[in-house]
């Protein structure tokens, strides 16, 4: 397994400090392990044997138990989540348990961050650079999706009626949370 150098915060405090909000409150979540998993149906019901957490098979749908997440982003495609700590356990179980089938796991813990937005203005909030229909009877609890958030690619979950999970590139968190605040002033 590779090593990496520690990850760096992608905001400073002066940023973070912006977040509060009572309608729609915006944070850095803590850093998790991330993996895009890609199998066949077979693969991914043993990838969810391994996790912990049976991996969705309605498109768009997300799965959790306990701290651990599995995301649908597309046919034979998901997003992995776990506690950091988990990072190396949770690959090397789903690679021995998967030895002998086909399947990739990649590890992109270090690529991406995750951010939340709750508050009873997070939908509309989101609208503000979002394309899709975030209408509770269009996206509700257990969605999610990958899709643009202005200029920058993320992967959206709804997690609750009023609470977001965003997964996006390390190097758009600036970009996506300065979008976030300026388009909240406008709310």
């Amino acid at each position: 397994m590779a090593e990496f150098l520690p990850r760096h915060a992608p905001l400073n405090e002066q940023r973070l400090a912006q977040g509060a909000h009572k309608d729609a409150a915006l944070a850095v979540l803590a850093t998790a392990s991330r993996f895009i998993f890609r199998g066949s149906t077979q693969a991914s019901a043993v990838a969810g044997e391994a996790l912990g957490c049976e991996l969705p098979v309605n498109a768009c749908r997300a799965s959790q138990h306990a701290d651990r997440a599995a995301l649908w982003l597309g046919p034979s495609e998901w997003l992995l989540l776990a506690p950091e700590v988990q990072e190396n356990v949770v690959e090397l179980a789903i690679s021995q348990a998967l030895r002998t089938e086909p399947h990739a796991l990649v590890n992109i813990s270090h690529r991406n961050v995750g951010l939340e937005i709750v508050g009873p203005q997070a939908a509309t909030l989101l609208a503000a650079g979002c394309p899709i229909d975030l209408h509770y009877a269009a996206f509700p609890t257990g969605m999610c999706t990958r899709t643009i958030l202005a200029k920058a690619e993320i992967v959206l979950w709804r997690t609750a009626a009023e609470r977001f999970h965003l997964d996006v590139w390390r190097s758009f968190v600036p970009y996506v949370w300065d979008f976030l605040i300026e388009a909240r002033a406008r709310l």
